[in-house]
């Protein structure tokens, strides 16, 4: 029999009347022959309202007691969802965490899902009941209540569906489906029929607040298919897979996230290490490290700018300016007050000019670009907060994102979601092999796919460029006229009078055009040299897990150091990360992370 896992959030369960209608929801599809897990969130602002009782009577209350706390929110729900499909004249029965076997590490208030013991969960279902599982929560080695952390009922509905061999989990919200930007700031945004693990990875990371990564992270890992849909409505919203709507389009999605701060560390010995003392000291403080720009070296100092989420500036700030005098540098600079605007899109990997289009258009709304950093599939703009929402509108409007893909016919309805689940990841490693792992030490291993080495590229970097709205666009038109392929990209902030370097890396057989090139657009903009690098080697770790196990980046750049290797780039997105380094260490560093990354490598 089919199995079903559905997942309602607080806002679809937040009072008596949207319990009954999650209730009946719930039994129709077991009427259609399928057995049915939900998943419950606590009712409406809850979680809220416990946490300031917390801190009135505590201003640091111990997460321990937190989770003790925060945890009730959900067992009021299942409860409330286990009677009123009773008062409907069917079976459930209401598990938390502990009781459903969730076991969990203790890392309070943020844990990791270790394993989950289905064998009540089956008989229940076996024997007829609808299971109502209490999201965000499990148990520690020691049974104390653990809680999972924003977006944890998203996580516990697809690692249940995991664990279960679910055909589908279905998440339940406010909304129709994912969205190619978030509708509430632009009106003409789209609901996208279909949208892939990747993208959807990017995205949540980003500020999409339909699913959490954690919770895509595990879809991925198992070929669990999504499908995320209107709790007020049987309108069929957007399925999350291994591939994307649409297989020719550059962009799939934009998003902005207006709570960034910007930290620049300038002077940095441009040495092997640096890096590795800067964030590994911001990781100790579990700080989340996001845009990472690394200036190529001029004189042997360099400036390392990255930007933190608001809340976690002074902390911040205060392990920076530490490893800043650790390391020699000059001084920290900050700004509060910037946004990032980012798209993301699959076909972006094999198009050219796609980074120019979304330049071009912030230039011909007269918005600068503070920082830009790209991967394989996202491009990263950093601008002033009071230009966020008209960078997104522009972003926006140039890719079309408003538009059906041309691919599909406009008379041609939406694909229907599959019945069954998928018996194979595409863009993952074996599923049979992983399945046979769920129950093994920790569900939500760090799962490195892949550690790559690109030695076809060649670094251009033109120094002193005028920090001005449209500039970026001038220069990568001019590149896509010439016809050569640009990979990664980095802008630093603002340095010496108010100028920046642009770096980034071309096929190294299209280096002289390049050179041509950028010493024309040099000269147009009086800049103060164009350098270059005629063989770099690109280093790649890809994988699943890597945002939420934060120490990847920092054992890589360990991993280096411990070589005397220097990096000239970095970039990092949620499913790889990229260092640049000099060509003949390219080897060198291959086998360096290799080694250091063994126990994680699959």
């Amino acid at each position: 029999m089919p199995l079903i896992v559905q997942k309602f959030g607080g806002t679809s369960v937040a009072d008596s009347e949207k319990i009954l209608a999650a209730a009946r929801k719930a039994i129709r599809t077991q009427r259609e022959n399928n057995q049915v897990v939900m998943v419950v969130s606590a009712m409406g602002q809850n979680t809220d309202v416990l946490v300031d009782l917390a801190h009135q009577v505590n201003r640091r209350p111990p997460a321990r007691e937190m989770d003790m706390l925060l945890s009730t929110g959900e067992q009021v729900s299942v409860a409330l969802m286990a009677m009123a499909i009773d008062a409907l004249g069917y079976k459930a029965m209401s598990l938390t965490g502990g009781q459903m076997g969730i076991i969990t590490d203790a890392t309070h208030t943020k844990a990791r899902i270790r394993s989950i013991a289905t064998q009540r969960l089956r008989k229940l279902l076996d024997d007829g009941y609808i299971v109502i599982a209490a999201g965000f929560q499990g148990i520690d080695e020691y049974h104390d209540i653990t809680t999972l952390g924003r977006g944890g009922s998203d996580t516990t509905a697809v690692a249940l569906a995991a664990v279960l061999k679910a055909d589908q989990c279905e998440i339940y919200t406010d909304v129709d489906g994912v969205y190619t930007t978030d509708p509430r700031l632009l009106p003409e945004a789209r609901r996208v029929q279909r949208i892939s693990y990747d993208e959807m990875l990017e995205l949540a990371s980003l500020g999409s607040g339909v699913m959490h990564n954690r919770s895509i992270e595990f879809a991925k890992k198992y070929a669990v298919p999504i499908h995320v849909r209107s709790s007020l409505s049987d309108i069929t919203g957007t399925m999350i897979l291994a591939e994307p709507e649409s297989a020719e389009r550059a962009v799939c999605g934009a998003a902005m996230s207006a709570s960034e701060a910007r930290i620049t560390v300038v002077g940095v010995p441009d040495v092997p290490g640096m890096s590795l003392e800067i964030f590994s000291r911001l990781a100790d403080c579990r700080i989340t490290v996001d845009m990472i720009v690394q200036n190529v070296g001029e004189k042997g100092k360099s400036d390392i700018s990255f930007t933190v989420p608001g809340s976690e500036l002074e902390a911040a700030l205060q392990a920076v300016q530490e490893a800043a005098a650790v390391v020699g540098a000059s001084e920290v600079t900050h700004d509060d007050q910037v946004a990032k605007v980012s798209v993301v899109g699959l076909g972006m990997a094999h198009q050219t000019g796609v980074a120019n289009q979304m330049f071009s258009a912030l230039g011909a709304e007269g918005i600068n670009i503070q920082m830009i950093t790209t991967s394989e599939i996202k491009i990263s703009a950093l601008v002033d907060r009071d230009s966020a929402l008209p960078a997104l509108r522009a972003v926006h409007q140039v890719y079309q994102l408003e538009q059906e893909p041309a691919e599909r016919p406009a008379d041609q309805p939406p694909a229907q979601p599959p019945a069954t689940r998928a018996t194979h990841n595409n863009n993952g490693p074996d599923l049979g092999s992983l399945v046979e792992r769920l129950q093994g030490i920790d569900m939500e291993e760090l799962l490195i796919s892949d550690v790559t080495l690109d030695q076809s590229q060649a670094l251009v970097t033109i120094v002193g460029i005028p920090n001005q709205p449209g500039v970026a666009a001038k220069v990568f038109q001019s590149i896509a006229d010439a016809g050569i392929f640009v990979d990664m990209i980095v802008q630093g902030h603002k340095g010496y009078l108010g100028r920046i370097s642009l770096s980034f890396t071309v096929p190294a057989d299209q280096l002289p055009l390049a050179l041509e090139v950028t010493q024309q657009l040099a000269n147009h903009f009086n800049c103060h040299a164009v350098t270059h690098r005629p063989h770099v080697a690109k280093l790649s770790v890809s994988g699943i897990g890597l945002r939420s196990h934060t120490g990847v980046a920092i054992r890589m750049f360990r991993a280096l150091a411990d070589a005397q290797i220097n990096m000239d780039m970095i970039s990092t997105s949620e499913v790889r990360v990229n260092v640049v380094v000099d060509g003949p260490h390219g080897q060198q560093g291959l086998r360096q992370l290799q080694t250091a990354l063994a126990d994680v490598l699959h």
